[in-house]
């Protein structure tokens, strides 16, 4: 089953950076310099940041649903980023590169599965988890610091 990754839309968050540290972390958000890479993974870019590099942490809703599985967790934005483009069944190195954790969704976004996969065997895992007709998209999420890293669908021919 062919797939999609979906980097999140750049546009939300491009304001965010004019906003003063203060009125940042007023929003519980922190603005911060990338000091090692890999290592801060942005969600819009698809890629880690590269040292020097100003990103953002904050708390992002990533399932915005009516259910006890509604989830946020902290994010990085790279200033200036562009949202990636992914090809179908195209896996960006910074989610080949690390342990993830897979959440699978049905219609009614109730999780009906999850498993965790080396990133190199993501492709494989996604495809099989998008061949059972009850998952309707998959989330992904950094396995260790189990922050979200994107969301995916079955890929439209």
């Amino acid at each position: 089953m062919d797939f999609q990754i979906h980097a999140l839309d750049a546009e939300p968050f491009e304001a965010l950076f004019d906003l003063t540290d203060d009125e940042l972390q007023s929003k519980n958000m922190r603005r911060t310099t990338v000091h090692t890479s890999p290592g801060t993974p942005c969600r819009v870019s698809m890629q880690d940041a590269e040292v020097g590099e100003t990103v953002l942490l904050l708390n992002y809703a990533h399932h915005d649903v009516s259910n006890p599985y509604r989830a946020n967790h902290a994010i990085f934005v790279r200033q200036n980023a562009q949202s990636a483009i992914l090809e179908v069944n195209e896996v960006p190195d910074v989610l080949r590169s690390r342990l993830i954790s897979m959440r699978m969704f049905g219609a009614d976004d109730m999780m009906i599965g999850a498993d965790v996969v080396a990133g190199e065997a993501l492709s494989d895992a996604i495809k099989a988890a998008l061949d059972d007709e009850a998952v309707a998209y998959i989330h992904l999420h950094n396995a260790k610091p189990g922050c979200f890293a994107a969301s995916v669908t079955r890929a439209i021919s």
